[in-house]
Order: C-alpha cells, then structure tokens, then sequence
C-alpha cells in the first residue's frame, strides 16, 4: 500500500517544523560561547595613549602612525647642509629613516613646523 501524498507532505512538514524548533531553543553551547566572547572582550588591554618614548601617540584614521628613532647616518652632515639652504635649522639634526646602504632617506624636524627630507643615493643628496 501506497502513502498518500496528503501523509507524505504533512510527515515532511511535520519534521521540519520539529527540526526548526530544536535551533529556536537556547542552547547552553551558545551561552558559553557567548559569555566567552564577552570575557575575552574584557580581557584585552586598553588602546595606549603614548609611545615608549613617552611622547603622545598620534592616530591617523584609527591606524597608530609608527615613531621612528632619530638615528644618525652617514650623510646626516651633508643633510643638514642642504636644510640650511632650504631655510630649515634646529631639532636634533638630519635623522636616518630608512634601512643604511646606498639608497638612504633623512628627515629633519625644522623650527618652523616643517619637515625637511632628503634623498641620499651613495652620498650624493638631493632634496625630497
């Protein structure tokens, strides 16, 4: 004997509206997850507010803009010699920026507010 389609659909009906049930009631798994990701929430640090140097940390569209430690270089003299003919003195001097070797970049904080950079490719500079 033969079910008839009206058994077969109400059957099918019937189990999917039990299976839906089952994922509408809480679940002590998802508690925990949630509680969990709730705890790890509340674990991690606060953002920081200043560089390990102490100066204030500067944000530019939420990305934290990394500080670079003044480092001299080989051409640092020969830098700060073109900032003066650029109307830039003061700071700390013409500091290294990028990695030693035969392409180098400097940057010189200036008195006026300026940054002044310079291109050094095997000693021979020229202004950024």
């Amino acid at each position: 004997m033969k079910p008839s389609l009206a058994v077969l659909l109400s059957c099918s009906l019937l189990s999917s509206l039990l299976l839906g049930g089952c994922s509408w009631l809480p679940s002590r798994a998802r508690d925990e997850a949630a509680a969990a990701a709730q705890a790890q929430a509340a674990r991690q640090p606060a953002p920081r507010t200043v560089a390990a140097d102490g100066t204030p940390l500067v944000r530019f569209d939420g990305v934290e803009i990394e500080k670079v430690p003044f480092q001299a270089g080989v051409s640092s003299v020969t830098v700060e010699r073109l900032a003066r003919q650029h109307d830039c003195v003061g700071g700390l001097g013409a500091g290294l920026v990028s990695a030693p070797g035969p392409v180098e970049i400097y940057r010189m904080a200036c008195d006026n507010g300026k940054v002044f950079m310079a291109r050094c490719e095997l000693r021979q500079c020229k202004a950024m």
